[in-house]
């Protein structure tokens, strides 16, 4: 069975097709979309953006005297320590969360890797990527948001995928709702699965398509 490619459309600002990227095959195809790797490189990704916001104080960190309360026998009290008891109100908390828990996991850059390239499948399965072909600008909102409408993205959520820094690019896009920029080193589970569109530019484009 000969396995199915994809292709992007790239367009120009004036939202018309001047030419098609034909995805690489030894890295975006069907047969090599690993549902499993992708949700665990998502959940990487979440739980290593977690912070750890309960704190309960253990048996050092609460204030008062170590005294025993009652002796052993007699008082009828029952067989209490000291007022900083798990048991009592503003005792210490046995066994509670604190902010020294560790949420990190692990990947090898390989399996991160593959798992990306299966999430860009996906997006090429839902005809969810295309290219752009984008000249220098004035850095004006204005233009920016003409180009998306002439995408035809206008109130889609679209992530828009630079090869390197550009501070123009950056200022002409960052103020539009629904429009997200990230350099193409930095792609990750939860922005493209997220966005609507994916929109690459030329050289971001060229560079994962490099096997």
């Amino acid at each position: 069975m000969v396995a199915m490619g994809y292709s992007v459309d790239v367009y120009n600002t004036e939202g018309k097709v001047v030419s098609k990227v034909d995805l690489n095959s030894e890295l975006f195809a069907d047969e090599k979309v690993n549902k499993t790797l992708i949700q665990e490189y998502l959940l990487l990704q979440q739980a290593n953006g977690r912070i750890a916001i309960a704190d309960t104080k253990d048996r050092s960190e609460v204030s008062g005297s170590g005294k025993k309360l009652y002796r052993q026998k007699g008082t009828g009290n029952g067989r209490v320590w000291d007022k900083n008891s798990p048991l009592r109100r503003h005792g210490w908390v046995a066994f509670g969360p604190t902010s020294a828990r560790n949420f990190e996991k692990f990947m090898t850059k390989k399996a991160r890797k593959k798992a990306m390239n299966g999430i860009i499948t996906m997006k090429a399965q839902e005809s969810a990527l295309c290219g752009l072909a984008l000249e220098k600008m004035e850095p004006k909102t204005k233009e920016a948001v003409s180009i998306v409408e002439k995408l035809g993205l206008a109130n889609q959520k679209v992530l828009l995928v630079l090869d390197s820094k550009n501070e123009w690019i950056e200022k002409s896009f960052r103020n539009i709702a629904k429009v997200k920029y990230i350099l193409v080193d930095y792609l990750n589970p939860r922005d493209v699965l997220h966005a609507d569109k994916v929109v690459f530019l030329e050289k971001a484009l060229a560079k994962i398509n490099q096997a």
